[in-house]
């Protein structure tokens, strides 16, 4: 039995924590903010309750297997899981409007031809089966797996596998999202439909690796869920089954460096110059963060993975309305920009900040717990902004653009509004430690491993990181699996290949 110091309570932190104490290890978590689970925070205010994070779980599996592996309760007695149908509605630029079955092939074709035009369900459909394809080939090394020594051939190679293209007397295939959509998709709201989706991981489609294909496939494979309560009852549950496997937790405790002995981690010291010694240590942190705590020794595993540069964070507006929530309103309203090259140009070029119309994601979940009674609704607003700290003015104008897109799937907003708050990345930063807010995305293959993540080992022996800034990345299911491989690291030793 090993003393492990977990560093941070974020979901990817606590699902190690728990795999951990389950094995027979005594393992403590010291966490620097005064409450768990990372991003995944809920705010509350007369009645109202909002998540202020995360809004909806892909891949549940994720976490149930970590509730059947670390209990015997299971996840479903925990927390009350609801697929969502429709998986979302969009909103295209030019008005139509599409409405997306939840996991549902032979639906989501006939959805298509009857919003966009008969073929266009056809061209989405090929599309998934291609996608499908770069999941089975990327679904174990990027997700289940150690990150590979040899991560440069996922670097280099493409798994998702393009259709040529003929252009100027040469064959191409697509090398990038944006591609793909332009060369195989052709219609510009199917083109939205798919770039949205990476968009939504703070992604532009036309840098990241055609293998992103697999986000679309990912949600469409395995279903959209929502938490009864909303994503901050998933967070809890995950820190009670740690408390009732005897994890202990300290909150106010800010880590301020990682001990070393011998060449390996020994331990913690905490603000103030308390000590806690370990034989190994988990890292549940954002680089800068983990960087301040580590002397000596780099601490990553994989220096020579590639950094990702200009990360782009989120903006939120919580919205408490007036008037209950209308029958048949969607839980999830995609509504798109009215000039997308503009808004990526915003996010991830040099283009001067403008006014524009964001692509926002409106969510209306039909939950009672989230308002005062029936004559109230609780919506919530996202967008990917840049990352860093707004000028009010800014917060403001992005907070008008929002609010203004978010009027093509709530009709009336304005007049239902009773007050607003607004959570920007400095909030994030707060929560999580990230510079500028800035909010990770999974990983992916190709793209020179842009999107590649450090190993979850380092090159201190001893010394682990787990969530979403380290393999298999950001996103509640990736930062699940992230515990599940720290843990089996830990326990089977540097000979873990994963699970079968």
């Amino acid at each position: 039995m090993a003393r492990i110091a977990v560093i941070g309570a974020g979901t990817g932190a606590m699902a190690a924590a728990a795999r951990l104490a389950v094995a027979g290890h005594r393992v403590a978590v010291y966490e620097r903010t005064e409450t768990y689970g990372g991003a995944v925070r809920r705010f509350e205010r007369e009645g109202f309750s909002f998540d202020t994070g995360p809004g909806l779980l892909p891949l549940p599996a994720v976490y149930r297997d970590l509730f059947v592996k670390t209990g015997k309760e299971p996840l479903e007695a925990c927390v009350e899981l609801v697929q969502v149908d429709p998986s979302a509605r969009h909103v295209f630029a030019d008005g139509t409007r599409l409405s997306v079955p939840n996991a549902s092939r032979a639906g989501v074709v006939t959805a298509l031809d009857e919003a966009l035009g008969s073929g266009a369900g056809q061209r989405w459909g090929d599309f998934l089966v291609r996608a499908r394809e770069a999941w089975d080939r990327t679904r174990r090394p990027l997700l289940e797996e150690p990150l590979w020594p040899n991560w440069s051939v996922l670097a280099d190679r493409e798994p998702y596998p393009a259709v040529p293209h003929k252009r100027l007397l040469r064959t191409r295939r697509a090398t990038t999202l944006a591609e793909v959509g332009a060369w195989e998709l052709r219609d510009p709201r199917l083109i939205a439909l798919l770039e949205s989706h990476a968009l939504a991981y703070g992604l532009d489609p036309r840098a990241a690796p055609a293998s992103a294909a697999v986000l679309p496939y990912l949600e469409h494979a395995f279903g959209t869920w929502y938490v009864r309560g909303g994503i901050r009852e998933l967070a809890r549950a995950v820190y009670e089954r740690c408390v009732a496997r005897k994890v202990e937790f300290v909150f106010g405790a800010e880590v301020t460096g990682v001990l070393e002995k011998d060449g390996r981690a020994a331990g913690v010291e905490l603000a103030g110059g308390a000590v806690a010694e370990a034989e190994f240590v988990v890292a549940g942190v954002a680089p800068q963060v983990l960087s301040g705590v580590v002397r000596g020794t780099a601490a990553r595993g994989a220096e020579e993975v590639p950094p990702q540069r200009g990360l782009p964070s989120r903006m939120t507006v919580l919205l408490a309305l007036r008037g209950g929530r209308p029958e048949g309103a969607a839980h999830r309203t995609v509504v798109h920009a009215e000039d997308r090259e503009s808004e990526l140009e915003e996010l991830f070029g040099t283009a001067p900040a403008t006014p524009w119309r964001p692509t926002v994601t409106v969510l209306r979940p039909d939950d009672p717990g989230l308002v005062p009674d029936t004559e109230h609704e609780a919506v919530t607003l996202t967008s990917v902004v840049p990352a860093g700290r707004p000028e009010p003015e800014v917060v403001d104008r992005y907070t008008e653009a929002m609010t203004r897109a978010a009027e093509h799937a709530v009709p009336e907003l304005r007049e239902r509004l009773l007050w607003h708050e607004v959570r920007t990345p400095a909030d994030i930063a707060e929560a999580t430690g990230a510079e500028g807010g800035a909010v990770p995305a999974p990983a992916l293959a190709a793209g020179a491993g842009r999107l590649l993540h450090p190993s979850n080992s380092t090159a201190i022996p001893g010394l682990f990181t787990v969530g979403g800034w380290s393999h298999p990345g950001g996103g509640l299911p990736h930062a699940g699996m992230s515990g599940a491989l720290v843990a089996g690291l830990i326990v089977e030793g540097p000979e873990f290949r994963g699970s079968r």
